[in-house]
């Protein structure tokens, strides 16, 4: 087996990654699975980092249409990823692989409250860091926290896990014309208006010179594969 590309990355999964096929709550079986595969690749030896969405319990967004002001509606998102990193955490030290939640939002009656020089510590000690609670600030999306953090801990990539395997023309499960890119620059990604990520994340990946690997998560083993620097997958860098 070849070894891990990538000493250290941040893994980006979408809360809806999750849940069950509605895209709703939390299903045990699949955050078994994902735990699975995280425990896997930390064992490859590369050091983890984790930032996990919180669309499957809360949307700030949404909530915010309705009336409720927007930096409210996405501090309650952010507890909804709070949510998420616990019940994942769990599921990976049932596996025998040590975990350790860190939230941008102080609650230490919960977790630890994320700063970087811990977050590296627990790195080098071989956990897998779930990195809660987005930057801690309203207006930012996870997928934005995940390039910053990556930036902050020098990670060498993002690996965003989605659906599908890889950034398309359009979107493969409506139209079956659309392409996958292999590769695309950053700057293509914002004129395209490739939405796999929010374009504030596409520029901060640009100015901070990190590669965001979009590979699908469907398949079990997915991320170890992608850390081995195989399978299907859009490099945008």
């Amino acid at each position: 087996m070849s070894d891990p590309v990538y000493r250290r990355v941040i893994v980006k999964l979408s809360g809806e990654a999750l849940s069950a096929a509605n895209g709703f709550g939390i299903d045990q079986a699949t955050v078994e699975r994902l735990a699975a595969d995280l425990a896997a690749a930390a064992r490859l030896g590369t050091e983890l980092g984790v930032v996990v969405g919180g669309g499957n319990i809360f949307r700030g967004v949404e909530v915010s249409e309705r009336g409720v002001p927007r930096p409210v509606g996405d501090t309650m998102g952010m507890l909804a990823t709070v949510m998420n990193c616990l019940v994942l955490e769990a599921a990976i030290e049932r596996t025998g692989c040590e975990a350790r939640t860190l939230s941008a939002l102080a609650m230490t009656a919960v977790c630890e409250t994320y700063n970087r020089k811990r977050a590296m510590k627990n790195l080098g000690k071989g956990r897998v860091v779930l990195l809660a609670a987005g930057t801690g600030n309203p207006f930012f999306t996870t997928d934005t926290t995940a390039v910053l953090r990556a930036a902050e801990l020098e990670a060498q990539a993002v690996l965003k896990a989605t659906n599908v395997d890889g950034v398309y023309t359009a979107d493969p499960k409506k139209d079956p014309k659309a392409k996958r890119y292999d590769k695309l620059s950053h700057q293509e990604a914002i004129e395209k208006d490739l939405r796999v990520m929010d374009g504030a994340a596409f520029a901060l990946a640009r100015e901070n010179r990190m590669p965001i690997i979009v590979f699908s998560v469907a398949e079990k083993g997915a991320i170890e594969t992608v850390l081995r620097g195989k399978g299907r997958s859009t490099v945008v860098g």
